[in-house]
Parts: C-alpha cells; structure tokens; sequence
C-alpha cells in the first residue's frame, strides 16, 4: 500500500514550459540530419 506522506516527500514539480525551453536550446542535440549531413561530407 502507498505511504503517501513519504510519496509527497520525494514529490519534485515538474519544470514550467519555458524552463524546458530553455534547458532543450542549451543542449547540444544530434538529430539524423546533423548526422546526415556530416556522413556527406565525409564521403567528398
């Protein structure tokens, strides 16, 4: 059975829409075009 006094304890909010903005545009992220893009030069 849920202990819900322990359950709101480990309780974190999750972060507002412009936070995950933000933190998403700091990211380096690799998508299959980057990827793409960098096996076609590689092959002139």
């Amino acid at each position: 059975m849920l202990n819900f006094e322990e359950e709101l304890k480990k309780f974190k909010p999750s972060l507002e829409v412009e936070d995950i903005e933000q933190a998403v545009y700091e990211e380096d992220l690799t998508d299959m075009t980057d990827i793409l893009k960098e096996m076609l030069e590689q092959n002139k």
